[in-house]
């Protein structure tokens, strides 16, 4: 049976999942399994979405090399394949049968866990939403330390566990999207992650110009921007949010989330278009030769958009325009709009 303060150290494990600041949840959860289980170090490892290679959250305990061995060599032995396969973390010392290779044997622990002065140590595989996110080792210097009941304990708490290592565990939850917006994080390189539970945005499977937008974003060092956008016929509201930057993901990741939606006041995309420009400081004439309009074509279309949407002059026009995001902006147009 768990002790009463093993049963405690379970629970605050399981509140540090509430935490934004998930590298520093990461670390105090791992204080807190050795106030609940015998362990000299341990290391909580993610999952890199893109690449695959397991990244270290937080350790205590152990050596930078053996930190190293842990996210870099110890998932080429067949002793993570045994981890990955057990719903019961195994650990060194145990004998079941059905254990699989025994892992006091293998090179691992006689070239890097026995030099370390370890003697015993348990491995859990951690999945979140019924996906494999990362691994959390424990080792001690006793021997036979990580029975049955200790086991279990560590499994208890490994729920916890994976949704602090998981790296798009909170990426919609930061920027308070419904459940049912689509969504997806983009790298500097173009990469995209998919978020669990979520659709990809159109605006991201479509070609259109809008990755040209995205890019000029990212670079902008901005921290959000939100506009319109046109799909396939219909409109989306899309914002772009700079994603922080943690394990697992790169620091210029960015958060596009979309929603559908009916062009806002009743505007034609025209009048978007002529807002948008008038939004960026430019006149009648030269959004005229922008667009290849006649002047006075685009005045018809300023007094349009002042009167559906009710404002009084150019200037509260163009304000509301950023203000709610009712923008198309071209990428060499966004300074004014990105939000620092």
């Amino acid at each position: 049976m768990p002790s009463h303060h093993q049963i405690a150290a379970a629970a605050r494990i399981g509140m540090l999942t509430r935490e934004r600041d998930t590298t520093s949840a990461s670390a105090q959860a791992l204080r807190e399994l050795a106030r609940a289980l015998p362990l000299d170090a341990a290391t909580l490892l993610t999952i890199d979405p893109l690449t695959g290679s397991h990244v270290q959250v937080a350790s205590i305990g152990y050596t930078a090399a053996a930190s190293q061995s842990l996210a870099g060599e110890f998932v080429a032995t067949p002793w993570y394949r045994n981890v990955v396969r057990r719903e019961l973390p195994p650990s060194i010392s145990e004998d079941a049968e059905d254990a699989g290779p025994r892992f006091r044997h293998g090179w691992f622990y006689a070239e890097r866990v026995r030099p370390a002065g370890f003697r015993d140590g348990v491995t859990g595989a951690l999945r979140h939403r019924s996906r494999l996110v990362g691994l959390v080792h424990l080792s001690t210097e006793s021997a036979d330390a990580y029975d049955t009941d200790a086991r279990r304990l560590l499994a208890s708490v490994m729920p916890a566990l994976a949704a602090l290592a998981d790296p798009l565990a909170h990426a919609g939850d930061l920027h308070g999207l419904a459940a049912q917006d689509a969504a997806s994080l983009v790298t500097g390189d173009g990469g995209v992650i998919d978020l669990p539970g979520r659709d990809r945005p159109r605006v991201l499977r479509e070609e259109g110009g809008f990755r040209a937008l995205l890019d000029a974003f990212t670079g902008s060092g901005g921290r959000r921007l939100r506009l319109l956008w046109p799909t396939g016929g219909d409109w989306r509201r899309v914002v772009l949010h700079r994603h922080p930057a943690g394990p697992g993901l790169a620091s210029d990741a960015v958060l596009v989330h979309e929603t559908p939606t009916e062009l806002p006041y009743g505007l034609s995309p025209r009048e978007l278009e002529v807002l948008t420009r008038a939004a960026t400081g430019q006149t009648n004439q030269a959004i005229a030769q922008a667009l290849f309009l006649s002047p006075r074509t685009v005045h018809s279309h300023v007094e349009h958009l002042l009167r559906k949407t009710g404002c009084a002059s150019r200037a509260q026009a163009t304000a509301l325009a950023v203000r709610d995001g009712l923008l198309r902006p071209d990428p060499d147009h966004l300074g004014r709009f990105v939000e620092r």
